[in-house]
């Protein structure tokens, strides 16, 4: 692999972790502010939001779950008040 293949993968993959940030604070924010979600709409949000990420970095099923789940679990708890 040439240091500009290298580069080039090294961008792709950041472009990606930026690209999955923004989706992770905007699925954060929605749940936080959309008084109209349900708990289950709120799920599907989460869902939907791992399919994302596990589409952009295939296999990392178990990262999203150790990161992310959470920090979704908890912002649920609180502003459902359930489990």
């Amino acid at each position: 692999m040439t240091d500009n293949e290298r580069a080039a993968r090294i961008e792709h993959e950041n472009k990606l972790i930026r690209r999955l940030r923004f989706l992770v604070e905007l699925t954060f924010a929605t749940i936080a502010q959309d008084e109209s979600l349900t708990l289950d709409q709120a799920w599907e949000h989460v869902h939907a939001l791992k399919g994302a990420a596990v589409a952009m970095f295939p296999g990392k099923d178990d990262t999203f779950d150790l990161l992310y789940l959470p920090r979704f679990s908890r912002l649920l708890a609180e502003r459902f008040r359930a489990n």
